[in-house]
């Protein structure tokens, strides 16, 4: 395998990608790790490890090692970065890449920390840090440097980070923890209150990607849904409209549009004025929910222009930053951690 030299790594609560230089996105895998209870070995990574969610033997349990944008479990982490940087970028002794990785606009300090330490523990020699908005954006191909001001709404897994960005800085922003494990929460709880039924988080993401509904449909659609029922205890299936999933869904996408209006006003005039001519750019899996953009653009009466391919924008944006270190400028580089 030949080892690449620069990688840029989208360090996700729901998936973890990696983009190469010259050969775009090398990995998309979910963030779950499989571990044996008696002896902490890892036993699957990824994919392997998702399949395993809720249907392991008391022994085993699959971890997700991140929660709402930031490491919960370090360990496990530091053990997943290996073993992807490894399976995308070789495994030799005396290489080491350099590694960019992204993390939410509102971390603290010691958050960037176990990122950084967890990156260079994987095998990295160098290791920078850059805020999710700034990367969704170059990675959208958005040239950051001009003076006409930017929005960027990031939908994750863990958290939403809204930045305006001008100059190639951010001018302000914020990041609130929801994002695409709250609607598969809300979902999971919304079953339980009409239904009375129990369902896992796999099937309330598949109901969110189905039929998830962020603005009211001209037609409905409906899926079947298998669960355990709260009384019987035994398994049933129910037919769940679209209607029920914009019910369901309300309060965190009414959360995300109040922290939206909440960064317009406090965006400088000019720059206000720049975003109403250009629209508002949406990234990130989030993005992906049938109406979120005609939500947005009816809260705020901006346009809202859903990026191509949203869940690779951070990814490639990392990468691309990596590549043109000199062009960079040194207020999105004040997170740079060396080892």
């Amino acid at each position: 395998m030949a080892f690449a030299s620069e990688v840029g790594i989208d360090l996700g609560t729901a998936n973890v990608l990696i983009y190469i230089q010259g050969k775009g996105i090398v990995l998309n895998e979910p963030s779950v790790v499989a571990l044996n209870k008696d002896t902490n070995e890892v036993l699957a990574v990824g994919e392997d490890a998702r399949q395993m969610l809720g249907r392991t033997p008391s022994n085993i349990i699959a971890v997700r090692p991140l929660k709402d944008g930031v490491i919960s479990d370090y360990d496990t982490t530091e053990r997943m970065l290996k073993y992807f940087i490894r399976k995308t970028c070789g495994s030799g002794r005396f290489f080491k890449p350099r590694i960019m990785v992204c993390v939410p606009s509102g971390v603290t300090e010691v958050e960037k920390r176990a990122v950084s330490e967890a990156a260079s523990m994987a095998g990295a020699k160098e290791v920078f840090l850059m805020e999710e908005p700034i990367a969704a954006a170059i990675g959208a191909g958005i040239d950051i440097m001009r003076p006409d001001g930017v929005m960027v709404i990031d939908i994750g897994g863990g958290t939403t980070d809204i930045a305006v960005i001008s100059l190639g800085g951010i001018v302000t922003s914020t990041s609130v923890k929801v994002a695409g494990d709250r609607f598969d929460d809300a979902i999971i709880k919304y079953m339980r209150k009409a239904h009375k039924i129990f369902i896992g988080e796999r099937t309330a993401e598949q109901l969110k990607v189905h039929i998830g509904t962020a603005f009211p449909r001209d037609e409905s659609i409906a899926m079947e849904c298998r669960g355990r029922d709260m009384v019987s205890g035994l398994p049933v299936s129910v037919l769940v409209t679209s209607e029920e999933m914009y019910d369901a869904l309300d309060e965190p996408l009414s959360i995300i549009c109040e922290a939206v209006h909440e960064v317009l006003n406090r965006t400088p005039p000019e720059i206000a004025a720049d975003i109403s001519s250009a629209g508002i750019l949406l990234t990130g899996g989030g993005a992906l929910l049938w109406g979120l953009d005609k939500r947005i653009e009816d809260r705020t009466k901006i346009s809202v222009t859903v990026a191509e391919e949203p869940k690779n924008c951070v990814a490639v944006g990392t990468g691309k930053a990596l590549s043109h270190m000199g062009l960079i400028s040194s207020k999105q580089m004040t997170n740079k951690q060396e080892f």
